[in-house]
């Protein structure tokens, strides 16, 4: 048997030699399995035979760029949590990135502690998701979330999120009328403390209120508080 599934497995999607090495180095001390792809092309390839854990995709590829892998790979089922590199410190690259599905972004150079950290964070995140960690069933008006089960519905038919929208709406859900600012969003969904990134918030309530909002403008469930953050609808608003 592969002792490298006995680990964690990360696809580092990296063409510059040097950072993926270190990358590569650098996660392998936290006890993880790691391969490398120098292409997006080489990503996919590898993706489809050996399905990692978790991926880190470089956005600056020869040949197919970090965007469009992170296109072909969301629109592939179980979904895989993506963490962007970006040498580029544009809000636009980030944005799009988010919205092709990516569910973190890290911008070069950066710390390894901090990718580390992250790493770490959204595979502890995906083990709970498959565990059936202790979780509970929640209805607000025809919207269900099923912790336990891992399953968004309105009206009874299924919603497709990816395990960060899942989480992310999970979370506010679980205490409805509450206010969540985006640094506690950020710890509580992401799993390391706040950063600075609070975009990454922002374009995941935009992306879930294009899936459960009838009218994802005027906004029935994922509610925003001026100057604080976000709510879940409580139950006698709805």
């Amino acid at each position: 048997m592969d002792d490298r599934r006995l680990k964690s497995h990360v696809l580092v999607v990296e063409d510059e030699k040097a950072i993926a090495a270190f990358v590569q180095a650098a996660l392998e001390r936290e006890g993880l399995a790691v391969r490398v792809a120098r292409s997006g092309e080489a990503a996919l390839t590898q993706i489809e035979a050996e399905r990692p854990d978790l991926i880190l995709l470089d956005l600056m590829l020869p040949g197919l760029d970090g965007f469009e892998v992170c296109r072909r790979v969301r629109a592939q089922k179980p979904y895989i949590p993506i963490i962007m590199l970006t040498a580029r410190a544009e809000d636009t690259d980030k944005i799009v990135g988010l919205e092709l599905g990516a569910d973190d972004y890290i911008t070069k150079p950066f710390n390894v502690r901090e990718l580390a950290a992250r790493v770490r964070a959204l595979l502890r995140l995906l083990r709970q998701a498959s565990g059936g960690a202790s979780t509970h069933f929640f209805r607000a008006g025809d919207l269900t979330v099923d912790r336990d089960r891992h399953v968004t519905a309105i009206g009874g038919r299924p919603i497709d999120l990816t395990p960060k929208e899942f989480d992310l709406l999970a979370t506010l859900v679980a205490e409805r009328g509450r206010v969540f600012g985006r640094e506690m969003l950020l710890e509580r969904v992401w799993g390391y403390d706040y950063m600075g990134e609070s975009r990454t918030v922002d374009v995941h309530i935009q992306r879930l209120r294009q899936k459960i909002e009838a009218d994802p403008a005027n906004p029935r469930y994922l509610l925003t508080v001026r100057g604080l953050g976000y709510k879940f609808a409580a139950e006698e608003d709805l």
